[in-house]
């Protein structure tokens, strides 16, 4: 996933669905699935939401110069991408 040059790095397809997994799992109800890069890591992590409106706190991968920037969201449970 994630393959080309307007991303810094693959992301392997076993670990995206283990991070829908634990989303889904968890006691919290949350509904997405938000991927976001960590430059000073240089790693893709997971972050996980209620509400489709905390997606605007991230900024997106190619307008941010923030250490973290929002590269895609997924729905949860429909496993669509919403960004």
């Amino acid at each position: 996933m994630f393959e080309g040059p307007d991303f810094p790095k693959s992301l392997d397809e076993e670990v995206f669905n283990d991070w829908l997994e634990k989303g889904r799992q968890s006691k919290i109800g949350y509904n997405y699935l938000l991927i976001v890069w960590d430059e000073y890591e240089s790693a893709y992590r997971p972050v996980y939401i209620e509400q489709r409106n905390d997606i605007g706190q991230y900024e997106t991968h190619r307008s941010s110069a923030n250490r973290e920037r929002l590269v895609a969201a997924y729905d949860l449970y429909s496993e669509s991408r919403i960004v």
